[in-house]
């Protein structure tokens, strides 16, 4: 009797962005670069005017994407996950990047530990240009810590499908809505896990939220 292969988890990487034509190719190219087989990649455009609108045809069926006007970046992100079809979430912020690898470190992680909800990496900040200037201060996992300080970086996470749904974005939050998240995920039970492995960068500039 053929036994079928179980495909690989589908992950779903939802990218806000507004007016990032700057960089917003750089971080396209991180996440379809990545050696990861099953990712489905979706742009959601706070209805850019500065030619974003014209770098995402081209891309074709490599990524989704939608224009209009949101309540924000945790509104935009909200949305696309509401359209997403993955087993695992993340969001990639159009200034940021992913490392090589950075998928499929992730979900060999949700693979090995089937308790963890919610694993974040190391990484990067980096400049305008994209050279990296310093290490991203992550800690291990500590909800009393994380109380007073938000040491996860971001685009380094990743989370199950399934703990979003139990708690998700609040759309109405701005711009700390990464921390809010994290906060509301831990009193809500969901485990989190910290891995050595670098995943992404995060860019600091003049136009970043951060």
């Amino acid at each position: 009797m053929l036994h079928s292969v179980p495909q690989p988890l589908l992950v779903s990487v939802v990218t806000p962005s507004l007016n990032m034509a700057k960089y917003l190719p750089e971080t396209i190219e991180s996440v379809l670069s990545q050696d990861y087989p099953r990712i489905e990649y979706i742009v959601m455009d706070g209805g850019s005017t500065d030619g974003t609108l014209e770098l995402l045809p081209p891309y074709g069926d490599r990524l989704r994407f939608t224009s209009g006007q949101e309540k924000g970046p945790a509104d935009a992100i909200h949305r696309g996950f509401q359209a997403a079809h993955g087993e695992i979430f993340a969001w990639l912020n159009a200034d940021d990047t992913y490392l090589p690898g950075a998928v499929r470190t992730a979900v060999a992680y949700f693979q090995a530990h089937p308790q963890i909800d919610v694993v974040y990496g190391e990484g990067y900040w980096i400049d305008e240009h994209g050279a990296p200037t310093r290490r991203y201060p992550t800690l291990p996992f500590d909800p009393r810590v994380l109380e007073r300080d938000c040491f996860i970086c971001q685009p380094a996470s990743f989370f199950r499908a399934s703990a979003y749904q139990r708690c998700g974005l609040d759309p109405d939050v701005n711009p700390s809505f990464d921390y809010d998240l994290w906060i509301r995920m831990t009193q809500r039970g969901l485990r989190f896990a910290s891995i050595p492995d670098y995943l992404a960068n995060s860019r600091l500039h003049g136009g970043a939220i951060t």
